[in-house]
C-alpha cells in the first residue's frame, strides 16, 4: 500500500531529501523555493499547447493530451533525475497552486513507496511567506550600514566579514550587480525581482536578531531591482560605519576589480555618454584622452575626483548618517581587506 501523501503550508527544507518544483521552466526561472530543482510535468511549449487545445477543441481533449504529456515527462524524470533516489527518499513537491501538476507527480512518487509531501497552495503559499518575511524581519534586525566613497572595497570587506562569521546582507551579490552604471556582472544577468526578494528573505530569516547585521550603503535600486520598502526604511534608520582610503589605493583596487572593463573599453561608453550633462564636455574629453593613451590609473583617478567623489559628498550631505566609527584603510589589497573585515566585526 502506498504511503499517504502529506500536505503542508509550512516546512523546513532540511526535513526533505529534495524539493521538486514541477512547474514549467519559465515559471521556475522567475522564482522558486530556495534549493528546489525543476522537474516540470509540462514544459512551456506543452502548457501552451494544452491551453490552446482547451480553448479551440474542448476540455476532454485537452485533459487527455495533458495526461499523456504529464505521464511521459514524469517517466523521463524517474529514468533520469530520480534514477538513483534511495528507498527512504522524501521529496517535497509543489506547483503553482498545489493542484493538478504537483498532485500528478506526488501520486506517482507515492506509488513507488516514497513519503511525499505537497506544499498546500503551491508556489503562491511560498510567495506569500516571502512577502511576510520582507515586511516583518527588517525592523527586527540591528542593521549597520557600511558606507564610503567609490573604490573603498565595501562589498569585498563585507564578504570577508561574512566568511569570518559576520551576518551580512550582500545586496550586490543577490542582485548580480555592482550598483553603478558599470555594475552589470560579466556574463551574468540580473535575477527577476521575485528571485531577488526570495534570496533576501532566505538570508534574513537565518539571522540572529540579537547580533548586528551589516549591509552596504546603496540606493533603493541595485541595477534594475528594487530594495523592498521595509528593508529600505530600516537602512535609513540604521547606524553606520564610515570607511575611508587614500585615492591611490582606491585607484589600484578599482583597476583590479574592473579589469573586465579595461579589457573591453566599449563598456565605458554608457558612462561617458550619460555623464556629459553632469561634468561637461571638457571633463569627458579629458577622460577619453586618458583612455586613448592607455593611462588607466589617470582615468580612474579623474573619474573619482570629477564625478564619483562629489556625488558621494552630495548624497552624504542629504542624509543624516549616525556614524558609530570611522575606519581608515591604508591599503585595499586582499590581506588588508581581511584585516578591515576583522576591524568591522570588532567595532560592533
Amino acid at each position: 500500500m502506498a504511503p499517504p501523501i502529506t500536505r503542508t503550508s509550512t516546512w523546513n527544507s532540511s526535513d526533505y531529501s529534495c524539493i521538486i518544483d514541477v512547474r514549467a521552466p519559465s515559471e521556475f526561472a522567475e522564482d522558486h523555493v530556495p534549493g528546489a530543482i525543476n522537474l516540470p510535468v509540462l514544459d512551456d511549449v506543452e502548457r501552451a499547447e494544452i491551453g490552446t487545445l482547451h480553448k479551440q477543441v474542448g476540455a476532454f481533449e485537452a485533459k487527455r493530451r495533458g495526461a499523456a504529456l504529464v505521464a511521459r515527462n514524469i517517466s523521463r524524470h524517474l529514468d533520469m533525475d530520480l534514477s538513483d533516489a534511495p528507498r527512504d527518499f522524501r521529496p517535497l513537491v509543489y506547483c503553482w497552486r498545489g493542484g493538478q501538476r504537483s498532485g500528478a507527480m506526488a501520486r506517482v512518487l507515492s506509488e513507488i513507496g516514497w513519503k511525499v509531501t505537497v506544499i498546500d497552495g503551491g508556489y503562491k503559499t511560498y510567495r506569500k511567506s516571502v512577502l511576510n518575511q520582507l515586511d516583518s524581519i527588517p525592523p527586527q534586525l540591528r542593521l549597520i550600514i557600511l558606507r564610503g566613497p567609490t573604490g573603498t572595497a565595501k562589498t569585498h570587506i563585507l564578504r570577508a566579514a561574512a566568511k569570518a562569521g559576520g551576518q551580512v546582507i550582500d545586496l550586490e551579490g543577490l542582485a548580480q550587480h555592482r550598483g553603478s552604471l558599470l555594475g552589470p556582472e560579466p556574463d551574468h544577468e540580473q535575477p527577476s525581482q521575485r528571485q531577488f526578494e526570495s534570496g533576501l528573505a532566505n538570508a534574513m530569516a537565518a539571522f540572529d536578531a540579537s547580533q548586528p547585521v551589516f549591509i552596504e550603503a546603496e540606493s533603493n535600486k541595485v541595477g534594475a531591482l528594487h530594495v523592498p520598502p521595509s528593508l529600505w526604511k530600516s537602512m535609513h534608520d540604521a547606524d553606520s560605519i564610515s570607511l575611508t582610503a587614500p585615492l591611490e589605493q582606491r585607484v589600484a583596487f578599482l583597476l583590479q576589480d574592473y579589469a573586465h572593463v579595461i579589457a573591453e573599453p566599449a563598456r565605458l561608453d554608457p558612462l561617458l555618454n550619460w555623464v556629459v550633462s553632469r561634468v561637461g564636455h571638457a571633463t569627458v574629453d579629458e577622460w577619453r584622452s586618458h583612455i586613448e593613451g592607455g593611462d588607466w590609473p589617470g582615468f580612474v583617478a579623474s573619474v573619482l575626483r570629477d564625478h564619483y567623489d562629489p556625488a558621494y559628498k552630495r548624497s552624504a550631505a542629504q542624509r543624516s548618517h549616525n556614524d558609530i566609527v570611522v575606519i581608515e584603510a591604508e591599503a585595499l589589497d586582499r590581506d588588508a581587506i581581511t584585516l578591515l573585515a576583522d576591524r568591522l566585526l570588532k567595532h560592533t
